[in-house]
């Protein structure tokens, strides 16, 4: 199993995934924003325990209930146009209608085996994570200081309801 998440060179050497190169695209969401970080992808499943009033033993059996989702969040310096900030504030508008809820694929890309320039013409998510059914549940400004040169990295956080991991 622990092969599955290296590369190997044409010398036989086997290098693991590096986590700082992704992609995150939002269905029906034309718009492209860079990413810095993403985190909190997560699955659960609840516990059910419970016992019989015959049963011979005191333990109790355990059998799995509720599949649970913990919220995404992302991390990005800035846009490149305005749809994705658009998707954004229709999620967390005071005056919005129907929250739109779109699927949101994250792909971790193997850099390793390509040079660079073929990034740009062909990317190919080595890992994929797909959640379903995601909106926008939290949006953070950046910090504003005059007195630092730091990048203003904005945040939102997605609910989903469903993961998949096709690969």
């Amino acid at each position: 199993m622990a092969g599955e998440f290296t590369y190997q060179n044409d010398k036989g050497l086997a290098y693991p995934l590096t986590k700082m190169n992704f992609k995150v695209s939002v269905a029906e969401v034309d718009g492209t924003a860079a990413f810095s970080q993403v985190t909190g992808i997560e699955a659960s499943v609840d516990v059910i325990e419970f016992r019989q009033g015959n049963a011979n033993s005191l333990a109790p059996v355990k059998i799995p209930g509720l599949v649970k989702h913990g919220n995404v969040t992302l991390r990005f310096g800035y846009t490149l146009d305005s749809a994705f900030k658009t998707w954004i504030q229709e999620c967390v508008s005071e005056t919005r209608g129907e929250i739109p809820r779109n699927n949101v694929q994250i792909e971790l890309i193997d850099i390793n085996g390509g040079a660079p320039q073929q990034l740009s013409t062909e990317i190919t998510g080595t890992r994929v994570w797909l959640l379903t059914n995601a909106w926008v549940t939290k949006y953070t400004a950046p910090e504003l200081d005059a007195k630092t040169s730091d990048v203003a990295i904005e945040s939102v956080e997605l609910a989903y309801e469903e993961l998949i991991i096709p690969n």
